[in-house]
């Protein structure tokens, strides 16, 4: 009997640790992302050399929970608002000319939120205090309603992962007709840590590597900003954080982890420039390897572990 009962408990999956996932990263995350963008909305200045330090921190913090698309983040499509990226046609720069061009009166923070989210957000904000080109007119007004805009975004997402924290923990309990089952809420996360990897390295990764005769370090996400590897590595450590905190136990996953961020940290080209010579290119791509491999470590091994599958994504099908 004993015997049988052992057999029956390590043929079970593992409990997923929801609530570390939940109290220790979610909240914590998007907590730190609302301070930060509210010091950034705080600062007196519209002057880029003051902004810039604190853009970097409010970029820094959303980094630790950009891979989390869903619930709040993807109701009224707000992980785009702060945060639209890539935009190969350019509609940000297109929608932020027009905004130039404006009225100041009309750029409020209630006017903002209508407006696309190509030229809203972290990116709108990159290219306001790291323009390509110099601004036309006076970009005081579109750098202060952008802010406050993010900032406002920020608060509510802070504020919403209360209510939605609870359904995760409370999922397969009665009145909670969002997760009716605790598997489902575990399926949930274990996809977003799927798909955050495979963004990782088929987005940032794989745009600036472009093909070996024809690198693209200018299509990095952050390149203007000089954040290219920084994001790279910050959504690594961050994916890092969820997996931990879903499945502890899973040895090979965070050390496939661990080797992918070692690479990362080992690179010292911040903005990916240096893949336009032969080993740095080689270099990325093997950081690429190492991305993929770990989304498999994690597929074949916390899968099985937890009893789920992948699950159906927003980002499935960009």
């Amino acid at each position: 009997m004993r015997a049988t009962l052992l057999a029956l408990l390590f043929a079970s999956p593992a409990l997923a640790d929801t609530a570390a996932v939940v109290t220790d990263h979610a909240r914590p995350g998007y907590a730190a992302f609302d301070a930060a963008t509210s010091y950034l909305a705080d600062l007196d200045s519209c002057a880029p050399d003051d902004l810039r330090p604190a853009f970097h921190a409010a970029y820094d913090a959303w980094m630790a929970v950009e891979h989390l698309h869903l619930g709040p983040a993807e109701e009224d499509g707000r992980s785009l608002a702060i945060l639209f990226w890539p935009d190969p046609k350019g509609m940000g720069k297109k929608a932020q000319a027009a905004l130039l061009a404006a009225d100041p009166a009309s750029l409020t923070t209630e006017n903002m939120a209508q407006q696309s989210v190509a030229a809203r957000g972290l990116s709108g904000l990159e290219r306001l205090l790291y323009p390509a080109e110099p601004l036309t007119g006076d970009p005081c007004p579109l750098i202060q309603v952008t802010i406050n805009d993010l900032a406002r975004q920020a608060e509510v997402l802070a504020s919403a992962w209360g209510p939605y924290g609870e359904e995760l923990l409370t999922a397969g309990t009665d009145g909670n007709d969002r997760f009716l089952k605790p598997e489902e809420a575990t399926q949930a996360l274990f996809t977003q840590l799927a798909t955050g990897l495979e963004f990782v390295a088929d987005r940032r990764i794989g745009r600036p590597l472009g093909t070996f005769d024809k690198p693209r370090p200018d299509l990095a996400e952050g390149h203007a900003s000089g954040r290219a590897l920084a994001n790279i590595t910050l959504s690594l450590k961050a994916l890092r954080g969820l997996a931990a905190n879903l499945s502890p136990e899973s040895q090979k996953t965070l050390a496939a982890f661990d080797h992918a961020i070692s690479l990362a940290e080992a690179m010292q080209d911040p903005n990916l420039d240096g893949i336009a010579d032969p080993q740095g290119w080689l270099k990325l791509e093997i950081l690429q390897q190492a991305v993929h491999a770990t989304r498999d470590a994690a597929i074949s091994e916390l899968g099985p572990a937890l009893g789920v599958e992948l699950g159906f994504n927003s980002q499935d099908g960009d």
